[in-house]
C-alpha cells in the first residue's frame, strides 16, 4: 500500500509542475482524438500462463499548455484489456476481454522544434468497467472431462470468477513524437504503459487469487487541432 501511495503521489507531483515557472508563454489549447491497439496481460498470483491480449483503444483528448515545455492532457478512452492464456502445444484457447472507459489525467512534457517534438506523458488513470466477454474453444464448466486438457500444474479457478471491481485505477507513462503539419494541425504516435493498482477479479488472502492486476501497452496514432 505504501508503494502505491508513493507512485500516485509522484504522479500528482509531476502534474503540479505545470503550474510552475511563471514565464510568459502563449497558451495553447488543443482538442483531438486517438486510436490504436492495446496489448494487455493480467498479473495473477498464483500465476496463469499468458500471451498478449490484443484489443482496441480509441478516444478523445484535450490538451492545455500554459508554460513552455509543460502542459496537461485529459483523455476519455475506450480500451479493451484482459488476458489470453497460453496452452503451449495443447489445442485449446481461452481469452477474457474486459472493456473499460478510461480517464487519464497526464502531465505532458515536450521538447523539440516547431516542426517536430518528442514528449513524455505521465499520470494517474481511473477506469469504469463497461462489461466483459469470454472466448474459448472448450466448455469452461466441464474442462475436467477433456482427456488431454493440461490441468496438471495449471490454475483454472479464473474460469468461474467474473470481473469484480467496477472501478479500476492505476498509473500510466508514455513516450512519443508529434509532427506539426501546420500551426493548427498535428499528428502523434505514442507508446504508453499502464499498470493497474486495483484487481480485476475478486482477490485477497481468502480468495483464489492474491492479486489480479491489469497491465497493458497501448500503441496509438493521434491527431490534434489547435483551437487557441
Amino acid at each position: 500500500m505504501r508503494i502505491r501511495k508513493t507512485i500516485v503521489a509522484s504522479a500528482l507531483a509531476m502534474m503540479a509542475m505545470t503550474g510552475m515557472a511563471q514565464t510568459h508563454y502563449e497558451a495553447n489549447i488543443s482538442v483531438g482524438g486517438k486510436a490504436g491497439v492495446s496489448l494487455s496481460q493480467t498479473f495473477f498470483s498464483p500465476t496463469v500462463p499468458q500471451g498478449m491480449k490484443v484489443g482496441t483503444v480509441a478516444g478523445a483528448a484535450f490538451r492545455y499548455i500554459e508554460e513552455k515545455n509543460f502542459g496537461l492532457i485529459m483523455e476519455l478512452n475506450f480500451e479493451q484489456r484482459g488476458w489470453t492464456e497460453n496452452f503451449e502445444d495443447a489445442p485449446y484457447n481461452y481469452s477474457r476481454t474486459i472493456n473499460y472507459l478510461q480517464l487519464p489525467i497526464l502531465t505532458h512534457v515536450y521538447f523539440g522544434s516547431d516542426k517536430a517534438k518528442f514528449f513524455l506523458n505521465l499520470g494517474p488513470e481511473i477506469g469504469l468497467r463497461l462489461g466483459e466477454s469470454t472466448s474459448a474453444n472448450f466448455d469452461v464448466n466441464n474442462y475436467q472431462s477433456l482427456p488431454d486438457f493440461p490441468i496438471r500444474n495449471r490454475t483454472t479457478t479464473q474460469y468461474a470468477i467474473p470481473a469484480d471491481q467496477r472501478l479500476d485505477y492505476g498509473i500510466s507513462a508514455g513516450i512519443g513524437a508529434e509532427l506539426m503539419l501546420n500551426r493548427r494541425h498535428s499528428v502523434t504516435f505514442e507508446g504508453r504503459f499502464y499498470y493497474g493498482l486495483g484487481n480485476q477479479l475478486k482477490s485477497g488472502r481468502t480468495e483464489a487469487f492474491n492479486a489480479s492486476n491489469s497491465m497493458s501497452i497501448m500503441l496509438s496514432l493521434g491527431y490534434w487541432f489547435r483551437v487557441k
